[in-house]
């Protein structure tokens, strides 16, 4: 079992960068994929990006390809989201997630979630 916690939400300017950070507890890190969803308002949870167990492999929403960077630090247990050129539809609480084995771009195919950082982008 793995706990997350996300850190990096904030408030920032159209064309802004952040970093959110996703530290993970338990001894078998590297045995997850890793993701990052988002939840706007009156929406529902949408996949962001997604990384394999190894990082070699990542995949993206189309909606943030060429804008949004994952990574993953299996030494330290922590995974990241880099996001640039933020746009007020990026605006949404962000969820760290973890997948036994592979993640897909569907919420199911997730096991465990952390508890969501907030990020708000102004126009």
């Amino acid at each position: 079992q793995v706990q997350l916690v996300e850190s990096g939400g904030g408030l920032v300017q159209a064309g802004g960068s952040l970093r959110l950070s996703c530290a993970a507890s338990g001894r078998t890190f590297s045995s997850y994929a890793m993701g990052w969803f988002r939840q706007a308002p009156g929406k529902e949870r949408e996949f962001v990006a997604g990384i394999s167990r190894g990082g070699v492999n990542t995949y993206y929403a189309d909606s943030v390809k060429g804008r949004f960077t994952i990574s993953r630090d299996n030494a330290n247990h922590a995974a990241y989201l880099q996001m640039n050129s933020l746009k007020p539809e990026d605006t949404a609480v962000y969820y760290c997630a973890a997948a036994n084995w592979y993640g897909s771009r569907q919420r199911e195919s997730w096991n465990y979630w952390g508890q969501g950082t907030q990020v708000t982008v102004s126009s």
